[in-house]
């Protein structure tokens, strides 16, 4: 009777169905939708509108007009590109002064004080790339109160407190990028750990948990160890990396890094450990900053987007607003040099895929 006790309960327990992971840490709960494991899928319709809606705006068709920037951090070569390519749209335009300014460090406190400067100086247009989506809210809903044109770009705020977001990619988008590429790298069964800026920003947050989505489906026996946070800092994401090469050894076969300071400072750490070929880095990054590990063959690739694109289209984005030629129910936008944008997701405008950037071709971009 034992023996056939213990068979019984062996013979459970070997039919339960296997539990889901947990969810990953530094992602959100907010749905997600995993992109197809192979082919291409089409961007999303539109949808009705949600954005925000300034207050007695004034009449700023064709006019000149005094914005600002208020990135996550200055300081940084991600959004001094940005900048730069807000400056090339700006030139372009003729109409338009573009002015960056934020704190020196990723801290949505400094950033809302920012943010609240520049309502009371006065200005006609505020881009910024929130810190935290919640906690911008208010403030950037106190800027639409007093009439002032507010567009995000690369990290969003609550839709209701600005009036379009331009993402420069789908969130399932660049968690397909990122797992295919991991996957290439360290095989199917590989374990791996992510370094990110904080919790609670916005894009990577929901990064983390499109990833986690698309993991389960393409990739199920990919092993997350876990996420530590480093703030956007080189030094602190350097000595992340490094806590977790110590921590687990041989079985660190990959770091995910998911910002641009993140992915170039665990490169450093896999270097300077003698690590190169063993533990690899896939993460988001300028290709300028990887350069020097993906040419000495340490780190095979890096994956973004033209930050300068990014920048360029936020500025085109805040004049069509301005002037009102970007009306709610449009299914494109008209961004200069870059043609047109669609719409997605009911207030965003879409800037394109992430890209891949290997020893292949990384030496022919400069950003």
């Amino acid at each position: 009777m034992k023996k056939l006790l213990t068979a019984l309960i062996g013979a459970s327990l070997l039919s339960t169905p296997a539990f889901a992971q947990s969810a990953w840490t530094g992602g959100d709960d907010q749905p997600t939708n995993p992109l197809a494991c192979t082919g291409e899928s089409p961007a999303p319709e539109p949808g009705e509108y949600n954005g925000g809606t300034p207050t007695n705006a004034p009449d700023r068709n064709g006019k000149d007009l005094k914005v600002v920037d208020i990135p996550k951090l200055v300081g940084v070569g991600y959004f001094a590109s940005t900048a730069s390519g807000m400056q090339e749209a700006a030139k372009e335009l003729g109409n338009i002064t573009v002015n960056t300014d934020g704190p020196t460090r990723a801290n949505i406190d400094e950033q809302i004080t920012f943010v609240d400067n520049y309502i009371t100086s006065g200005v006609d247009g505020i881009l910024f790339a929130a810190n935290d989506p919640v906690a911008i809210a208010p403030v950037l809903k106190k800027a639409l109160d007093a009439g002032i044109n507010v567009v995000g770009y690369d990290a969003d705020a609550e839709a209701d407190a600005r009036q379009w977001f331009v993402n420069q990619a789908l969130p399932n988008g660049v968690a397909k990028s990122m797992m295919d590429q991991l996957a290439s790298e360290i095989g199917e069964e590989g374990s791996f750990a992510i370094v990110t800026s904080t919790f609670t920003t916005p894009n990577q947050a929901r990064w983390i948990s499109e990833m986690q989505a698309y993991t389960e489906k393409c990739h199920p026996n990919l092993k997350f160890l876990e996420t530590v946070e480093a703030q956007e800092d080189n030094i602190l994401s350097f000595n992340q990396a490094q806590t977790l090469i110590n921590k687990y050894g041989d079985d660190l076969k990959g770091i995910l890094g998911m910002t641009s300071v993140a992915t170039p400072a665990a490169a450093e750490a896999v270097q300077q450990n003698g690590l190169c070929g063993k533990v690899s880095v896939v993460g988001l990054a300028l290709p300028n900053a990887m350069k020097p590990y993906i040419n000495s063959d340490c780190i095979q690739s890096t994956i973004l987007w033209n930050t300068v694109d990014l920048g360029y289209a936020a500025v085109e984005v805040m004049r069509q607003v301005a002037d009102g030629t970007l009306k709610p129910g449009d299914k494109t936008v008209k961004a200069g040099r870059l043609g047109e944008l669609p719409i997605v997701n009911q207030s965003q405008v879409l800037l394109g895929q992430p890209k891949v950037f290997t020893k292949a071709d990384i030496n022919d971009f400069d950003f």
